[in-house]
């Protein structure tokens, strides 16, 4: 266990590599942090980590508070900082329990993550090693992330998907750019200049890279999560890293992975699973999952995910067609509209994929006739004018999706509000536009799968007990090949 071995720290001085410096009131934090020489399973991992950072002062105090958790075991959990993040990652393997961020108790065992929090706080998720270790085989066969790669995490290692990115990049040996302290152009030259291959981003994390225009030649793939992907996006991808793959995967902080996409995925889909996940979607279009890689439970107070016989559901909606699956969107978003069940994320990916849209989200107003009615709120494109891009996009709305769903007004906001994840802090953004009180209403309508619908409730009903049990020996044992493996009739 990494708190029982012994930790030997080798800091290398900044005049050995090129150390970015972010001088815009940031000279004094880290700009940048490669983690690497730490290959092979995850219980095998090296304890010889060589560690850089551009703020020498946070690493010190970093590593002394790693030294000390591997001296003495009993101070081997703890609730660490996410900055300076270059020794927040160092912490994380010197730590047998752990959490960055959040509030509440530190975990006993295991580790625990936040969720996105993007209508409410965020909650503790609550894990083994394993359900991530899994993935991060997986991922070294899917993608050939290892030793000599080098992977680029702008997100911070409070949201999950940049720590899981960071993590699986220490695990496999490779170079682990951290560039959370960096506004996002200069998170492009430090791409751009350290000839990065791989980055893990949610897509508003990559939309601001892009824009910084910055050529991204060295770029092969993006490993992109949290919010799905749009035309402007890919196009402005492509022309600032023409030979980067873009696959998008779908999943959960409970769920970790459940698809992938590619080239090939048809329009309006999420991918098929991603291997080792099993999907189903039941008679009421909820989808449930079974993997190795889902959650032990919450660790505060409960959330939205409910287990039946060993299958999961986070309360998403929608369908299984060709092995691939389709998003209706979260019965916790889902809104009635003079007695029509209508899901706001159905609705934002058509609008984003329409001429002079940046942002966009689809958020409840309270409404005396209907009960509620949707309001768009955008993010424009400053080439278009705002009056005339408003009834373009509420007349296709209106076709798409008819009268009483599609949104009755466009609220123009400029500074998009986002959280830690990437994601877009909806709660912050119904206030600016003037629509909190609206956003609650339509929450308090959505459907939603638990107790009243005779499942089992709680971290792990039906499931076998401990944090690794029904889980295979081996990481790839009980994998399935192929783009249909994984779909099963519902549960």
């Amino acid at each position: 266990r990494a708190a029982d071995r012994a930790v030997d720290w080798a800091v290398e001085s900044a005049a050995e590599r090129v150390v970015e410096r972010d001088v815009d009131r940031r000279a004094d934090r880290a700009g940048e942090c490669v983690a690497d020489r730490a290959a092979g399973r995850e219980a095998d991992r090296a304890a010889d980590w060589a560690v850089e950072s551009a703020a020498g002062r946070g690493l010190d105090r970093g590593a002394d508070r790693a030294g000390a958790c591997a001296a003495d075991p009993g101070a081997g959990s703890g609730l660490i900082d996410a900055r300076p993040a270059g020794a927040a990652l160092a912490l994380v393997f010197a730590a047998v329990s752990f959490r960055i961020g959040g509030a509440g108790p530190v975990p006993a065992a295991g580790f625990e993550t936040l969720t996105a929090g993007s209508s409410g706080a965020p909650r503790r998720i609550a894990r083994s090693h394993a359900s991530w270790s899994l993935g991060f085989a997986v991922n070294a066969r899917l993608f050939g992330i290892g030793p000599g790669v080098r992977v680029g995490i702008p997100g911070q290692l409070v949201q999950s998907l940049a720590l899981y990115g960071a993590v699986e990049g220490v695990v496999l040996g490779a170079e682990v750019h951290l560039l959370d302290a960096m506004r996002p152009d200069r998170q492009a030259q430090a791409l751009a200049r350290r000839r990065v291959q791989v980055i893990y981003a949610a897509p508003v994390q990559l939309r601001m890279i892009a824009a910084a225009g910055v050529p991204l030649p060295d770029l092969a793939l993006a490993l992109i999560g949290g919010a799905r992907l749009d035309a402007g996006l890919r196009a402005a991808m492509a022309r600032v890293a023409p030979g980067c793959v873009l696959r998008e995967f779908y999943g959960a902080a409970e769920t970790s992975f459940i698809t992938l996409a590619d080239a090939d995925t048809p329009d309006g889909s999420v991918g098929s699973p991603y291997p080792g996940v099993e999907i189903a979607v039941d008679n009421g279009g909820v989808i449930w999952v079974r993997s190795p890689y889902l959650f032990d439970g919450y660790a505060g107070p409960a959330g939205p995910a409910v287990w039946r016989d060993g299958w999961l559901s986070v309360g998403e909606r929608g369908r299984l067609e060709g092995g691939c699956l389709y998003l209706s969107g979260r019965a916790g978003r889902m809104v009635t509209v003079a007695g029509q069940n209508v899901f706001p994320e159905e609705i934002e990916v058509f609008l984003a994929a329409q001429p002079g849209v940046g942002q966009v989200a689809v958020l409840p107003r309270a409404d005396g006739l209907r009960g509620v009615v949707l309001i768009a709120v955008v993010q424009g494109d400053p080439g278009f004018e705002p009056a005339l891009l408003a009834a373009a996009l509420l007349a296709a709305a209106r076709g798409r999706f008819g009268a009483l769903a599609a949104p009755r007004a466009v609220v123009w906001c400029h500074d998009w509000p986002v959280l830690p994840s990437g994601k877009t802090d909806l709660a912050a953004l119904a206030v600016s536009a003037g629509l909190s009180a609206g956003l609650s209403a339509g929450l308090s309508v959505g459907l939603s799968v638990g107790p009243a619908a005779g499942l089992p409730y709680g971290p792990r009903a039906g499931l076998p007990e401990g944090p690794h049990a029904g889980l295979p020996e081996e990481p790839h044992a009980g994998l399935a090949e192929g783009p249909h493996a994984g779909l099963a009739e519902a549960p």
